[in-house]
């Protein structure tokens, strides 16, 4: 998202559009097309490509409505289609030189950026997992090579396709993941980046250090292990704010640095040609200083070509053309830009905030037309990118505009000043007096509006897009005064009815059980009942499974409310999310079993449920809720003490639906299974991840199952054991598996 601020290269341009149509607008139309083919080509997903050329030709229709080239609109389109694809099939097709050592523990030298380890020989590019405390350099780090996974749970993270988007032309591709990474040796980053490094954090604190190298470096490897309290992330804080843009470079870092170089330009008595020339001869080595990414990118090459516009006395151009051209550049470098959510958003934003002059207008004229102009352009900014942040992120922020205009006030400052100190290098410490109280009142903006409520969202179908897109269409309408406000108002009330109708009339009615690697999670749907049986965790790493695996899925399918949680047991990798999505969820009542008072896991769960003014129930043997035909019954823990072992105190429960029956039993060992009296079951959850000593004989000839779901990931147990699968597969039970079909749907009778 751009702010209001960073929206000065667009509003530098004139209300009024040209008549004709811009060039590069079916260029860049017959780019994305040609990406389009390739993918579908390749991979088989993108899109179809004949549709995407339909779509080419609707728009190129519309585009050459009266329009007398329409031979050359038609030719620039086809030779947008054609370069489109070339690249993106050489991005695609290149040999991935690390295939040979998937698999193997390897030890890898390279160039660490604070994201990925950039390796000389073999030429090629990896993710270090656990992420290395050490700051960007040199680094020698062991490990297992993997591939990179797709996406496993609804609304989850599709690491493969992420990876293979931020590879280019003449930038390989992050191919491999190195899992259980140890540093061997670690050098601190020289050059220019290592000096504007030291500039930035010279002086000052761990925290503010680590928001400066966001600011002005994106890299957000370090902010995003800093916390305000305990449990309550800065990134988070940001997120919730609506102020995450903030520490994503884009038009704003341009604008403001540029801003200031021409204003001294100015202050010099430079002519034209050298107080917009000079800038824009500095902004190549500024992409190579902070490194490509989609919205810095576009925010260069768009204030590059307007900086030369006006050095040359041509004047600014027209906006759509210089969007499409940006567009086309950066795709032709990095194809697969295309499928990166920065991309969408960058543009999605800069698009809209083509009607910020407009709209600002149509303002109260009493208040400053600066005013006015950052009010309409966040607006903008927010509503242009609002079906893509709900539907990737599952909220929006309520308290975005008045953030974006406190921390923009603040920006406008620390920019430019931050970026002097990086210049400035070690001898920075100074300025950094300065600079360390302008990103501690930004820190403090984020914290405070970071503690308001967000609109939590669920995946955004086509009916919901549909919606979207002709409200918008309605407000476009509205601005250029072609339809009065109350009807964009009914258009809007209207999709909001329509979209959130099917919520209501066929509520969901299933079991999920998300994939959530080597650990338990599952989620019951029923109407008027939604349990969580744990929410999985992350043995030996910071990795919050909670609230960046298990929430996003929950929102990714609808769900806004727990009505129960249960923490089967105080195993990291069965509770250590809960508190997670306690945090993130209003939840009814949490169910324990055995409350124990030496678990740290258990205890920070129990803590965060007292600071959410979640009530806990300590539930036995017989403990049920009811929902219409549908009840949750406890099987375990019995009323007397069996054991102070964890695992045999798991608590296990048995849903029935009228004359459909399935157990969840956690991580019960099978001496307490034969103890449950399950009763016939359609569907077992097997215990403890298909760990030899559970799912037992005498259970499943008690149970007598038609399936069997294991939650299991990348282990070193040996989960799930041979002799589970001998004893399942003997009793002609079908089992499934979360590692090898991420996470499994139910449907319910």
């Amino acid at each position: 998202m751009t702010s209001a601020l960073g929206a000065a290269e667009t509003q530098a341009a004139p209300t009024r559009v040209a008549a004709r149509t811009a060039w590069s607008v079916p260029a860049a139309l017959g780019v994305i097309a040609g990406v389009l083919l390739a993918l579908r080509i390749t991979l088989g997903s993108g899109g179809s490509g004949a549709l995407s050329l339909v779509g080419l030709g609707a728009l190129l229709g519309a585009l050459a409505w009266r329009e007398p080239r329409r031979m050359l609109l038609l030719g620039l389109a086809v030779a947008g289609v054609g370069a489109g694809f070339l690249s993106a099939r050489t991005v695609l097709t290149r040999p991935d030189p690390l295939t040979p050592w998937l698999g193997a523990q390897v030890t890898l030298r390279g160039e660490w950026d604070g994201q990925f380890l950039t390796l000389q020989e073999p030429r090629a590019r990896v993710v270090v997992a656990p992420k290395p405390t050490q700051g960007p350099g040199a680094l020698v780090v062991a490990g297992r090579l993997l591939a990179p996974e797709g996406r496993r749970t609804p609304g989850g993270f599709d690491q493969a396709a992420w990876l293979r988007s931020q590879g280019g032309l003449f930038v390989p591709a992050p191919s491999g993941v190195l899992v259980a990474a140890q540093v061997r040796a670690h050098e601190p980053e020289r050059g220019l980046r290592g000096w504007f490094r030291r500039g930035l954090s010279a002086g000052l604190d761990e925290r503010r250090a680590a928001l400066m190298q966001a600011i002005e470096l994106g890299d957000r490897s370090d902010i995003t292990r800093e916390e305000f309290t305990q449990g309550y992330l800065v990134r988070d804080a940001f997120n919730r704010a609506g102020l995450a843009h903030l520490m994503a470079l884009s038009g704003q870092n341009v604008a403001l640095i540029t801003g200031v170089l021409v204003w001294l330009m100015i202050r010099a008595g430079a002519s034209p040609a050298w107080r917009f020339g000079v800038p824009a001869a500095l902004l190549a080595p500024y992409l190579l200083l902070v490194q490509p990414s989609p919205s810095i990118t576009r925010a260069v090459i768009m204030g590059g070509v307007v900086l030369l516009a006006l050095a040359v006395g041509r004047g600014r151009p027209d906006p759509l053309g210089l969007i499409a051209l940006a567009a086309a550049l950066c795709l032709l470098l990095f194809p697969l830009w295309l499928l990166d959510l920065g991309f969408g958003l960058s543009f999605l934003a800069v698009l809209a905030l083509t009607g910020s002059a407009r709209l600002a207008g149509r303002l109260p004229a009493r208040w400053p037309y600066a005013l006015r102009l950052a009010v309409a352009a966040t607006v903008l900014a927010e509503l242009g990118t609002l079906p893509v942040i709900a539907g990737t992120f599952g909220q929006v922020p309520l308290v975005g505009l008045p953030a974006n205009l406190v921390a923009g006030v603040i920006m406008a400052a620390l920019v430019p000043l931050g970026f002097l100190a990086g210049l400035l290098g070690p001898l920075a410490a100074p300025l950094n007096l300065i600079n360390g109280p302008l990103a501690s009142a930004l820190l403090l903006v984020a914290q405070t509006f970071g503690q308001a409520p967000v609109l939590t969202w669920g995946v955004i179908g086509p009916g919901g897009m549909l919606a979207f897109v002709t409200a918008a269409g309605a407000g476009w309408l509205w601005l250029l005064g072609r339809v009065p406000g109350r009807t964009v108002l009914a258009v809007v009330l209207a999709g909001t009815l329509l979209t959130a109708l099917p919520g209501w009339v066929r509520p969901a009615r299933d079991i999920v059980f998300l994939d959530v690697g080597q650990g338990d999670c599952t989620l019951l749907r029923l109407p008027g009942l939604t349990v969580l049986i744990d929410a999985g965790g992350s043995v030996g790493s910071d990795y919050d499974v909670g609230g960046r695996t298990v929430v996003p899925a929950l929102r990714a399918l609808g769900v806004r409310k727990l009505d129960v949680v249960i923490a089967t047991h105080a195993d990291t990798d069965h509770i250590e999310g809960v508190s997670g999505v306690l945090r993130a969820l209003p939840v009814g009542e949490l169910w324990i079993g055995q409350r124990k008072t030496d678990d740290p896991v258990l205890t920070a769960v129990l803590n965060e449920a007292q600071v959410r003014g979640v009530p806990v129930r300590e539930v036995r043997r017989g403990d049920r809720v009811q929902a219409g035909r549908a009840a949750l019954t406890v099987l375990w823990p019995p009323g007397n003490v069996w054991s102070t072992e964890d695992n045999d105190n798991s608590v296990a429960v048995r849903l029935d639906v009228q004359d459909w029956h399935a157990a969840f039993l956690g991580d019960l060992p099978a001496p307490a299974e034969a103890a449950l009296n399950t009763g016939p079951l359609n569907l077992l959850k097997a215990a403890h991840h298909g760990s030899r000593y559970s799912t037992g004989e005498a259970l499943l000839a008690q149970a007598h199952p038609t399936d069997a779901v294991i939650s299991v990931g990348r282990n070193t147990y040996g989960h799930p054991h041979p002799d589970v699968l001998g004893r399942l597969a003997a009793s002609n039970i079908r089992t499934w598996r979360t590692d090898r079909s991420g996470t499994i749907t139910w449907p319910l009778p």
